[in-house]
């Protein structure tokens, strides 16, 4: 199934190959990816916005449960590959993307669950192209189980935004632009979120 991406850049097939070349340190980066993402969802559990969402707390909870989940079966192929995960660890995608949360409330939340929904699209369509590009058929069935999941997360980040505040659109339309500029200035590498090298 082909899903739509509001990306504003695409990630070509040849990432994929570099980054599946050393599949132990790419592994570690996406462990810390779905443990950062579940802390993420269980931070927002009772961030929820003035005006109470029906389903909020619900939908957080499964959010942080999948992530949990992604997280062990990542563990898993680590550890059967003969690797394991560093005890510390850097993500400047997601860093820089965090500089564009706007302090104070409603704001702030509005922005979170932004930048959450661009993780989980970008994510997305990485591991979309880490399937196709994979020679590695455990891998490939792997990243491409996660592709519908994080689209899911993806969509539920966004419909949440939409639910509680106004102008969601214009501000996700600037966040989508400055996600492809932070993107392309990311190093290349065996990470989720690296730079294309030229």
């Amino acid at each position: 199934m082909e899903l739509s991406f509001p990306l504003h850049s695409r990630t070509p097939l040849e990432w994929g190959r570099a980054v599946l070349a050393e599949p132990i340190p790419l592994l570690i980066d996406h462990a810390f990816l779905e443990k950062k993402a579940a802390t993420n969802a269980m931070e927002l559990l009772t961030r929820w916005p003035n005006d109470w969402l029906d389903g909020w707390v619900e939908t957080m909870t499964a959010v942080a449960r999948d992530e949990a989940n992604h997280l062990a079966q990542v563990v898993r192929l680590l550890l059967a590959r003969g690797g394991r995960m560093d005890r510390y660890h850097k993500n400047p995608y997601a860093g820089a993307l965090r500089q564009l949360v706007r302090k104070g409330e409603p704001t702030e939340l509005l922005d979170r669950l932004l930048v959450a929904a661009l993780i989980e699209v970008r994510s997305c369509e990485r591991f979309a192209v880490l399937a196709e590009a994979s020679s590695d058929a455990e891998l490939a069935a792997f990243y491409r189980a996660l592709y519908a999941s994080e689209f899911g997360h993806y969509t539920v980040f966004l419909k949440l935004a939409r639910a509680f505040s106004r102008g969601v659109d214009e501000r996700w339309e600037e966040m989508l632009a400055a996600e492809a500029v932070i993107l392309a200035g990311q190093e290349p590498g065996p990470r989720i979120h690296s730079g294309v090298a030229r």
